[in-house]
């Protein structure tokens, strides 16, 4: 398995840009999984629900599953946020990981920058962005810098600069 991010301000694009590399790397045979960090409490279940009402009632984890899909949903009760490395730990072998978010985690980052979002670009101070994909060029940047809407040459550069899960992992425990 190996393992790139996306990094960005909100508004940027990353959720777009992925959706769109998604079917990229489906074409080339490349089996993708994602893991989307969220700022904000969410929820995949849907109130009254079976599965709902399991995990009001205080289940620990419920697993949900169907001729189709399968899901695993853990409540946190009060533990600490699991930190990337765990979150990778669990997902089934693949390919690619795609990480959406952990801005500050242990992998390389591509940056997602759109410049109407008036934001300032996250690389100059980030040395864990190894490429950026911007709407506006960054002759600066000192790292390959691809037009948003290239989405063939971002999918090469991320296969090209995506980690080993164990360079990550062992990057996350220096971090530790």
């Amino acid at each position: 398995m190996r393992v790139i991010g996306l990094a960005g301000w909100s508004g940027a694009g990353k959720t777009t840009l992925v959706t769109r590399l998604i079917p990229e790397f489906n074409r080339r045979g490349v089996k993708v999984s994602t893991i989307k960090h969220a700022h904000h409490a969410f929820d995949l279940d849907t109130p009254g629900k079976d599965s709902w009402a399991h995990r009001q009632a205080g289940a620990a984890e419920v697993l949900i599953a169907s001729a189709r899909r399968w899901a695993l949903l853990h409540e946190l009760r009060d533990e600490p946020e699991p930190a990337l490395p765990e979150l990778l730990a669990r997902l089934s072998p693949v390919d690619l990981v795609i990480v959406e978010g952990f801005r500050h985690g242990p992998h390389a980052r591509l940056e997602v920058y759109r410049a109407a979002n008036g934001k300032p670009p996250l690389h100059p101070e980030d040395p864990s962005i190894v490429a950026i994909a911007s709407d506006i060029a960054f002759p600066e940047a000192g790292r390959p810098v691809i037009g948003l809407d290239d989405v063939p040459a971002i999918a090469d550069c991320l296969l090209a600069q995506a980690q080993p899960l164990e360079t990550v992992l062992a990057l996350a425990k220096r971090e530790t």
